[in-house]
C-alpha cells in the first residue's frame, strides 16, 4: 500500500443501529403498560407510562442523529410505536376512566363513547401518516395539527389531575367527551403548532431560543412541585396555542384588507 495513501474508513458496526431503536421500543413498551393499567384501573400509573413513552420518543431521534444512525427502518419503526403510545393508549385509557360511562345515559350515547375513543385512535394514525408523507417538504419550525404526543400529553394530564383531586370519570364524562373529539380533530387539522426548532437542516436546525431554556428551567421546578397540574397547564396552553396564532393571522389579515 502505498505509504501516502490513507487507509479506508472503518464500517460502522451494524450493532450501534440498536441504540436509538431501543428508546423507540422503551417508548412502545409505556404505550403498552398504560393500556393494560387503565383496563386494570390504574389510571395514574397509565397516564405516568405515556408522559415516560414521551420523553422516550423524544429522546429516539436525538440519539440517532447524534450517533449518525438515522434509517428508514428507524423512521417507520418510531411511527407505529407512536401509534400505540400516542394514539392507542391514551383513547383506551380516556375510554376506560370516562367514555365508558356514557352507557349509564343509554345503548346510544355508550356507542358514541367508544366511537370517540376510536375517532382519537384514527385521527392519531391519520396525523402520523401525513407527517410521514410531508416530513421532507413542510417547514421545520412548524407542525401541521397537533403532534400526537402533544394531543396525549393533554389526555394524559387532564386524567391524572382529576384523579389527584378525587374527580371520577363517571361524574366528567361529557367532558371528557369534548376532549377526546377535540385533540382528535387538532391532530387532523391544518391549524400550525410551533415546533421549537429553527429552520433548516445541519447542526443548527435544532437551536431554540434562549428564553426557552429559562421556560424550560421554570416548568421543570413546577414539575418537582406538582407535575400532573404543571403537565395539564403545558399541554392545555400549547393546545390552545395553534388556534390562537390562527385567529391572530386571520385578525390580521381582515385589518389588512380594511384598511
Amino acid at each position: 500500500m502505498d505509504e501516502n495513501s490513507t487507509p479506508a474508513a472503518r464500517p460502522r458496526g451494524r450493532g450501534i443501529y440498536l441504540l436509538p431503536n431501543l428508546f423507540t421500543t422503551g417508548g412502545l413498551f409505556g404505550g403498552f403498560f398504560a393500556i393494560i393499567a387503565a383496563s386494570q384501573g390504574r389510571f395514574e400509573a397509565a397516564c405516568v407510562a405515556i408522559f415516560v413513552a414521551a420523553v422516550l420518543d423524544g429522546l429516539d431521534g436525538r440519539v440517532a442523529r447524534l450517533t449518525n444512525t438515522q434509517s428508514e427502518f428507524g423512521v417507520q419503526y418510531d411511527s407505529l410505536a407512536d401509534l400505540i403510545s400516542f394514539g392507542m393508549a391514551p383513547a383506551m385509557l380516556m375510554y376506560h376512566w370516562a367514555l365508558v360511562a356514557l352507557r349509564l345515559d343509554g345503548v346510544t350515547l355508550g356507542k358514541i363513547g367508544w366511537l370517540a375513543a376510536f375517532l382519537y385512535a384514527a385521527c392519531a394514525a391519520l396525523r402520523l401518516a401525513r407527517f410521514n408523507s410531508q416530513v421532507a417538504v413542510v417547514d421545520k419550525r412548524w407542525f401541521v395539527g397537533l403532534a400526537s404526543p402533544a394531543a396525549a400529553g393533554l389526555v394524559a394530564s387532564f386524567v391524572w389531575v382529576c384523579q389527584e383531586f378525587g374527580w371520577t370519570g363517571e361524574s366528567l364524562r361529557y367532558g371528557a367527551l369534548s376532549l377526546t373529539v377535540l385533540a382528535g380533530l387538532l391532530m387532523v387539522s391544518r391549524i400550525r403548532y410551533s415546533s421549537f426548532k429553527g429552520g433548516g437542516s445541519g447542526p443548527k436546525s435544532d437551536r431554540v431560543p434562549f428564553f426557552a431554556l429559562l421556560i424550560a428551567l421554570v416548568v421543570l421546578i413546577a414539575l418537582w412541585i406538582a407535575p400532573a397540574v404543571t403537565l395539564l397547564t403545558a399541554s392545555t396552553l400549547y393546545a390552545l396555542s395553534g388556534p390562537l396564532m390562527w385567529l391572530r393571522r386571520r385578525w390580521g389579515t381582515s385589518g389588512d384588507v380594511a384598511g
